[in-house]
């Protein structure tokens, strides 16, 4: 048996994700309604599927371009272009074995051992266990919640940075609290890293789930050419692709080598067949996304309007992404209440200890599900709250 002390101490101390602890305890139990992770709960559609079996069929299974076929990366650019109403050319797109792999690459090419990071919390657990294992130095800056709305305060983020800081992590819309940054803030974000010096690693997984407008504002709106962003993203929401573990980066041209070499020395590129389903996402799929988020829209609303009628729950509906974030009244420890519910409401979320200080008092349930599994798990909580709480 290897010895743990042969072990770097990061690895030994990564922490155990309690998103994934949920799942662990509920996995397999008949009746449970899983609202654990980030994910829906459609499969792959079948124009995506059929796409990578016919690469397959054709005997398509050998290395492949470290950046991405270029198919899809043209695709990309399309896809962005439209999105963005820019002009976004092929090169600065990188096709990566899942958003996480992207926001790896990202940090490895931006920050080491000692390294500052600085990241605005409550935060999908993951960013800072990556930072983590590279031994880099994070910071929090937490969301401001006060009358159930949350809130950046601009003053604490620029005091965090120091100059030993490498890398801004801005997600937003956001995983788990539902924030979603306004361009002005956006603005404000970008100035205060211009004028520190630091790059943005900007997460806009969720920009296409947003229920103000047909996206969320965007760095894209912001930012000037020379500006350091590297933008990280994922086919996983948009296109019910979660277990496929494909995303991209969008960066600079000039990164070019820099981001093919991380990706040769990691997972060496992604499958080809795979990134044929990700090109039919691109160019077929526009109708499936809008009735993704029409559908989780309506989702929130039953899920929100039921628990705050128990008077119990402090919780507001989230601007972007599809999670409701809350609070229950008299519940101080959420990871033990977590296993609780699993127990004895047969609905799975996870504890708001997942994702930071700033979430341990909250729950996060992913409302992205079909409308009467959503409304039957509401159900379900609300009767528990009342019989717990």
């Amino acid at each position: 048996m290897l010895d743990l002390s042969r072990l770097r101490r990061e690895a030994v101390e990564a922490p155990e994700s309690g998103i994934v602890a949920v799942v662990n305890h509920a996995r397999g139990r008949e009746g449970i309604i899983p609202m654990w992770a980030g994910e829906g709960d459609l499969s792959t559609p079948k124009f995506i599927a059929d796409a990578a079996a016919e690469s397959l069929s054709a005997g398509e299974t050998f290395y492949t371009y470290q950046r991405g076929l270029p198919e899809l990366r043209e695709a990309l650019s399309r896809y962005a272009s439209t999105l963005y109403d820019q002009n976004l050319e092929p090169e600065r797109f990188f096709v990566t074995g899942s958003g996480m792999h992207a926001i790896q690459i990202a940090l490895t090419a931006l920050a080491g051992a000692g390294d500052e990071v600085v990241y605005i919390g409550p935060l999908w657990p993951n960013f800072a266990a990556a930072a983590g294992l590279m031994g880099a130095v994070r910071r929090e800056v937490s969301l401001d919640f006060d009358a159930g709305r949350w809130s950046l305060d601009l003053d604490k983020l620029k005091a965090a940075i120091s100059p030993k800081t490498r890398v801004l992590f801005v997600n937003t819309p956001s995983n788990p609290t539902g924030w979603t940054a306004d361009r002005e803030t956006l603005a404000a974000i970008l100035a205060i890293a211009r004028e520190a010096g630091v790059a943005i690693i900007a997460d806009e997984i969720y920009a296409r789930f947003y229920y103000e407008g047909p996206r969320a504002p965007s760095f894209h709106d912001v930012m000037a050419a020379h500006d350091a962003i590297i933008f990280v993203n994922s086919f996983s929401k948009n296109w019910a692709m979660t277990g496929w573990r494909i995303g991209w980066i969008e960066a600079s041209p000039a990164l070019g080598q820099i981001v093919e070499n991380l990706i040769q020395y990691s997972n060496s590129g992604v499958a080809a067949f795979m990134q044929r389903g990700a090109i039919a996402a691109l160019t077929k799929g526009e109708d499936f996304v809008e009735n993704q988020i029409a559908r989780a829209e309506t989702a929130r609303d039953i899920f929100c309007d039921i628990l705050t009628a128990t008077n119990k729950v402090e919780l507001t509906p989230p601007d972007g992404a599809f999670y409701a974030f809350f609070k229950i009244d008299g519940v101080a420890d959420t990871r033990a209440a977590a296993f609780r519910i699993v127990d004895e409401a047969k609905v799975a979320i996870a504890p708001g200890t997942a994702f930071g200080p700033a979430g341990a008092p909250f729950f996060r349930a992913c409302f992205h599900r079909r409308l009467d599994e959503v409304e039957a798990a509401a159900h379900r909580l609300a009767e528990w709250i009342g019989y717990q709480v």
